[in-house]
């Protein structure tokens, strides 16, 4: 895809970040989770590139961006890296969406900094106390224990994408190179490891009273295959936040994007609309 071709980074806090960016109108900012990095995105962006300024993310210690294992990669940090990127790039105003991890830190850049958004988009998302906690309670949760382990096997990495997926027909050889490329290096694998070490449900728990305090619309979108995550995040999500949506798609896994993008980008354009 065209958007790819042409990686761009800038220096935040000290680090070199990657994103990619394309088109024009109103920014769109899409923010992974622990697992992906921004191109987990891309049977998404054709649905708004042609009239939003699409911007992709790789967060700190992910894809292409800087991974310095002796710094903190939590939610809470890469929430404050977005807003100085944000201010980098001269951004007044975003619409955000983010999946897994990243919508945790998508709550935690609503809480702090709800000026800089439109709106929010949450799918496949953390929240509250219903994820790992750090640094080994989260190794006893079965997603990250098993691609703790993966990341050193690509037979069994192969195995937990595939689980994350409701439609198996989308498990193709170019699928894994994507999931696999940052991990097949020792740094990309360290990398890894280390943001599912500073995982920390606190990050969330400690705002949960100003989630229920949101003034901004707020879209949340469940794939109702999600082995990963619990559906009761959702819709506890759903019944705090005032005035959300929830969308429930019955034939997306946790890796909805790969499953269900045309139906994803309906929703979510649907909401913009409205």
């Amino acid at each position: 895809m065209e958007i790819f071709n042409n990686p761009c980074t800038i220096k935040i806090q000290g680090n070199s970040i990657t994103y990619y960016r394309e088109g024009k109108g109103e920014t769109i900012l899409f923010v992974h989770g622990i697992t992906t990095y921004s191109f987990i995105w891309r049977k998404i962006v054709p649905y708004f590139q042609k009239n939003y300024d699409v911007i992709l993310i790789d967060l700190l210690g992910c894809g292409n961006s800087d991974k310095p294992l002796n710094e903190d990669f939590s939610l809470k940090r890469q929430a404050h890296l977005i807003k100085d990127f944000c201010q980098k790039l001269e951004i007044t105003k975003i619409h955000m969406i983010c999946h897994d991890v990243g919508g945790g830190i998508g709550q935690i850049f609503a809480v702090n900094y709800s000026e800089l958004l439109s709106d929010l988009t949450l799918i496949n998302s953390v929240a509250y106390n219903f994820w790992p906690v750090q640094p080994i309670v989260a190794m006893r949760t079965p997603i990250i224990r098993q691609i703790a382990m993966a990341t050193l096997d690509f037979g069994m990495f192969e195995i937990i994408v595939k689980r994350g997926l409701y439609h198996k027909k989308q498990m193709t050889e170019e699928l894994m190179e994507l999931f696999w490329k940052p991990i097949k290096e020792s740094n990309g694998r360290k990398g890894f490891l280390h943001f599912a070490k500073c995982l920390d449900n606190k990050n969330l728990t400690e705002i949960e009273s100003e989630i229920s305090q949101l003034q901004i619309p707020v879209l949340i979108i469940r794939g109702e295959a999600d082995v990963y995550l619990s559906a009761a995040i959702s819709d506890k999500l759903h019944a705090e936040i005032p005035g959300s949506q929830l969308a429930k798609i019955e034939t997306g896994g946790h890796f909805i994007q790969e499953d269900e993008p045309e139906e994803i980008a309906s929703h979510i354009l649907d909401f913009y609309k409205s």
